[in-house]
Order: structure tokens, then sequence, then C-alpha cells
């Protein structure tokens, strides 16, 4: 069993493990050099690439060995928790990690904390947040807030017909986005001008299918927050489908270069840009720096959001679609 390989063999095995979800690989490699490893909550989707990207980088430049592990799919908590046993056996100093399940992962995190890791959340922070050292992250309340302000203004004094296009319950960036949307627009949860509901889990085809049904409860909406920009296009190519693509205001949060190409070509009004390659890379900079007898991260590091838009409304700080491709993932 692997709870009774020595750490050496168990780091031998790790460099020849595929890359699957919950598996570990070394993608920096030194022979006897200082580990730390990133978790992230999928292998595929584009945001969790460039911030594997970041990883690799900073832990190159450290001269680190960077083990990478990864869930099967946004929400497997399994895969997570075993890859925090499996990093730990191989004597990682500092995990770097984004959560799938906020609550659930907690008690891993903890019995590597007590062994000695430096466990650092990336993106979306743990519930409770201090169940880390520390937070790498977007302040995805503010990033949020900006998209409700703009909306707001983009509206320009017209009656909203809201459809909120969510995460999923239990998920504490999506709750904050939404959250910060609210808040940016000037509203409050219950508000009667948010007329439908829907959690996405951030895919194309949920947002798709989310706003057709929000479109049969209520088909004079007008304006969409989403989750994130694959939401927004599914919702674009349900609106597009009635008709409606032109008298919609779709705003999101992510800035991807697919999205910040939405954006430009006019299918989203506006997004928020969050920055994964330099949560990674502050991340590992921050293990390296404990290995070498510094003291450990704590607390959160607002890793910048961007609002990214061709059409500013006045009084919302924003940068165009150049500045947005320039500095988008993906």
């Amino acid at each position: 069993m692997i709870a009774r390989l020595s750490a050496g063999l168990l780091a031998a095995a790790l460099l020849v493990t595929g890359c699957g979800g919950g598996e570990q690989k070394a993608s920096t490699s030194s022979a006897g050099s200082t580990k730390v490893g990133l978790i992230t909550k999928t292998e595929t989707n584009p945001f969790f690439v460039k911030m594997k990207e970041g990883a690799q980088t900073a832990a190159k430049a450290a001269g680190m060995e960077l083990l990478t592990a990864a869930g099967k799919f946004d929400g497997d908590n399994a895969s997570q928790l075993t890859a925090i046993e499996n990093m730990v056996a191989a004597g990682v100093k500092g995990i770097l990690i984004t959560p799938n399940d906020t609550k659930a992962i907690v008690p891993a995190i903890k019995k590597a904390r007590d062994a000695g890791v430096v466990v650092i959340a990336l993106d979306t922070p743990t519930d409770p947040q201090d169940a880390t050292d520390a937070l790498f992250a977007t302040d995805n309340l503010k990033a949020g807030e900006l998209i409700g302000e703009y909306a707001k203004g983009a509206m320009a004094g017209k009656a909203a017909k809201i459809a909120t296009l969510d995460l999923a319950p239990g998920i504490t960036v999506g709750q904050l986005r939404h959250d910060g949307f609210l808040k940016g627009f000037g509203i409050a949860e219950g508000d009667p001008s948010v007329v439908c509901s829907q959690d996405t889990r951030g895919d194309q085809a949920k947002g798709q299918e989310a706003m057709e049904n929000c479109l049969q409860k209520a088909p004079d909406i007008n304006l969409v927050y989403t989750i994130n920009e694959p939401a927004a296009l599914g919702a674009y190519t349900a609106l597009k489908a009635k008709g409606r693509e032109k008298d919609v205001v779709i705003v999101s949060v992510d800035g991807g270069c697919t999205g910040v190409k939405a954006v430009k070509s006019g299918q989203i009004a506006a997004t928020s840009q969050q920055y994964p390659l330099k949560m990674a890379e502050d991340g590992v900079k921050a293990v390296a720096a404990f290995a070498k007898g510094g003291a450990k991260p704590k607390g959160y590091t607002d890793t910048g959001v961007t609002l990214i838009t061709d059409k500013a409304v006045q009084g919302v700080e924003a940068k165009d679609t150049a500045f947005g491709l320039a500095n988008c993932w993906g």
C-alpha cells in the first residue's frame, strides 16, 4: 500500500505516474531538489493550464521540483484528497491547491499542515479561509462588483430583468462573484429584478440550457450575469436562437482569451479579468522562500482584477480588449 512506501520510493513512483485526475507527475525535476505540489480542479480548463504554466516557470527559476495533480472533473474532492496525501508522503515543502470542495477538503489540508507542509489556496478560498496558511487569488467579490457596476451603467436607467447563471451550491468563488454582482448593481439577494437564477458549473452547454430555461420563465430578460465566459457563450447561443442576442447585456468574469475575443466581437459586453499565472508564480515563490528558512506565508494576497470592455460606461474604470488580449490566458 502507498502508506507503507518510503518517501523515496513513493517519489520515484510519482515520476512515472500518468497525469490523470488525482495522480501526480513531476513537471519540473532536479535530483535532491525541494518539492512543491500543485493541485488544480481539473487539467483541461485553460485557466488551470495557465496556472500550471506559472507554477512550472516559478519552480524552475527556484530550482524546485514541481509535482502536479488535478481532479477528474470540477467538484472531484476525492482525487484532490488523495493527491494531498501522496504529496505529503513524497516530502513536499508546500502544496498549492484550488479546492474543488471548499469545506470537504479542509480535514486533509489540516493533516498536511500538521505534518509541517505549507498549504496555499489559489483562486478559490477554503471554507473557512484560514484553513490554509495563505490565499493567492483574485478578489472575486470585487470582480463581481466591477461587472455589477458596469451592468448598472450599461442599462442606462432601463428597468432590469436579470438572469444570474451561477456556479453551484457550496463553492465559495461562485458565491463571492454572485454577491459582488448584486452589490455592484445596487440590489440585495431576493430583489425582484432578478427573475431567474440557474446553476451552470461554469460549463458552456449547461449555460445554454440554463439560459433556455430562464427565457421560458421570463422571456423579457434583458441582463445576464454569468459565473464565467463559457457559461456566457452558452447564454449567448440560447439568446441568438431566440433572436434576442442584440438586446440583452451579458456580463461575466474570468478574462480568458476566448472570453476577451467574445467581448471584442460583442457577444459579451464586459468581463472581469483575473490572472491565474500570477497566482501560481507567487505561490511557488512563497513556498521557496519558506523552504529556505523564511517565514510561512500567511493571509490573503490579491493577484488583481481588471474590467475589460470596448464599451466603457461612465464612472467604472476599465481597459479595452487590446489590453485584455495582451494579458489573457487559454
